[in-house]
């Protein structure tokens, strides 16, 4: 199993930032493709932004691309989401995901929410206009 923790959420203003982080543990983090998804009151859960195994490509919706940074320190077993620039439209809850199979040849893959095969409980983000 795969126990996923984030943390880092709260209430900033449009133009502000936060940095989210998800601790994991109960498997080799290493192994592990990593996910951050979002979902506000009313809409469907969101890709937001993805990593591989070994770090060496990352993935964005275009909604975020450009204001959103992910990254993950190994060592650490944590996966991090840097949101800079935030507007009240990035208002939701933020779920950090864990993928098994670790690599896809297909960037479409990272995208797809039923591809995760661990989730966290989420941490709600608001920003206010």
């Amino acid at each position: 199993q795969v126990q996923l923790v984030e943390s880092g959420g709260g209430l900033v203003q449009a133009g502000g930032s936060l940095r989210l982080a998800c601790a994991s543990s109960g498997r080799t983090f290493s192994t592990l493709a990593m996910g951050w998804f979002r979902q506000a009151p009313g809409k469907e859960r969101e890709f937001v932004a993805a990593i591989t195994r070994s770090g060496d490509s990352t993935y964005y919706a275009d909604s975020v691309k450009g204001r959103f940074t992910i990254s993950r320190d190994n060592a650490k077993n944590t996966v991090y989401l840097q949101m800079n620039s935030l507007k009240p439209e990035d208002t939701a809850v933020y779920y950090c995901a864990a993928d098994l199979i670790g690599y896809y040849s297909i960037s479409y893959y990272y995208t797809q929410a039923r591809k995760y095969d661990y989730w966290g409980q989420g941490t709600q983000v608001t920003v206010s206009s």
